[in-house]
């Protein structure tokens, strides 16, 4: 099979939804299945509102077609809302081809955090856009069942891995000090409710690792706490093992990949107990889910990082692109099952207008 995924987040941004298609394709590949990536890399960009950091790409709706026609792709995936995935699912209507979507980030919330638009809006373009394909796929059962209820049709679960080679306990160094770190590795934007972490009082010191649009009134507003950039690789992983406490004041994110990373770095893991740390953490000893973060990360000092690596070596890449791809063909035997009810309905239409 040859896939075309559809994506408005590609490199140079660093998030999760690049991560997860990155390792993907590798994944696919090992699977014998070839991805090609439609990103805004092929096209003139303009910075997002709000948002410099993404770049929307500036292409027609003939740019589109004449691209994917060029990669004459088996499937497609349309990874993202923005414009090349609105293109990309325009495409697919207009040519009547099957196509997948990913739920990956919840808009509505975001939106309503930069701007007084109501969460309904967001959600009825969303139900729109997602409701159209023949599957949607979500990382986690608890926005199953969210989204769900909001009216979102077809979802399929679609789970993630972690690199457990690169993100290893064995980083970790030995301390000259008993004061613990609390970290927190992520985009650095408002609706990560990072202050949320920033203003707990606890032991020690925080450390916070990437970029984003909140960098500098972070900065600003918090001199006492060490804000390390944006790390990636090795230096990344270092900085992970060597923390006692994974802090993920989250409250809208869909899954949470640095979870992963965090715990298969035997770091354990203080939350909110919502969406994404639920379902990763669970009810696993390898954490602590209360609506008092600072009680959830206290607590957590005293988790067995030991446990934190064996609940990360559950999540697997190539289970996940298994699933990815099985959810794939899943949607290819339901769309051909729709036409030919179409097929057989017009049929019956045209016999019937035809007889006397």
């Amino acid at each position: 099979m040859r896939l075309l995924i559809a994506t408005d987040a590609w490199h140079p941004q660093v998030n999760g939804v690049v991560r997860t298609y990155e390792r993907l394709r590798e994944e696919l590949a090992v699977l014998g299945c070839d991805s090609d990536i439609l990103s805004p890399r092929d096209y003139r960009t303009m910075p997002c509102p709000t948002y410099p950091e993404i770049r929307l790409a500036l292409a027609s709706l003939d740019d589109i077609a004449r691209r994917i026609d060029s990669l004459r792709p088996d499937f497609i995936h349309i990874a993202t809302e923005g414009p090349l995935g609105l293109m990309a699912r325009y495409y697919c209507r207009k040519h009547r081809r099957p196509f997948t979507t990913s739920y990956h980030t919840r808009f509505p919330e975001y939106l309503s955090a930069r701007l007084p638009v109501p969460q309904s809006w967001g959600y009825a373009m969303q139900r729109r856009f997602h409701n159209a394909s023949s599957g949607m796929m979500v990382a986690t059962p608890s926005l199953a069942r969210v989204l769900r209820r909001r009216g979102f049709r077809r979802l399929m679960q679609w789970g993630r891995g972690v690199d457990t080679a690169l993100f290893t306990p064995d980083l970790r160094r030995r301390r000259s000090s008993d004061r613990p770190t609390f970290l927190y590795v992520g985009r650095i934007a408002v609706e990560k409710n990072i202050a949320a972490f920033l203003d707990l009082d606890l032991p020690g010191r925080k450390v916070v690792i990437g970029d984003g649009p909140q960098l500098g009134a972070l900065k600003s507003a918090y001199p006492q706490v060490h804000f390390a950039g944006l790390l990636a690789g090795r230096a990344l992983a270092t900085a992970y093992a060597n923390a006692d406490v994974f802090v993920f004041p989250s409250l809208t994110d869909t899954f949470g990949n640095v979870l992963l990373e965090a715990l298969a770095s035997g770091v354990p893991v203080a939350a909110f107990p919502v969406t994404g740390p639920s379902d990763v953490i669970g009810a696993a000893p390898v954490g602590v889910l209360d609506t008092d973060l600072r009680k959830a990360a206290l607590r957590a000092l005293d988790v067995d990082r030991n446990a934190c690596r064996a609940h990360a070596r559950r999540f697997d890449w190539g289970v996940s692109a298994r699933q990815f791809l099985d959810n794939v063909e899943k949607a290819e035997r339901r769309d051909a099952r729709a036409l030919v009810r179409a097929e057989k309905k017009t049929r019956i239409l045209v016999r019937v207008s035809e007889s006397p």
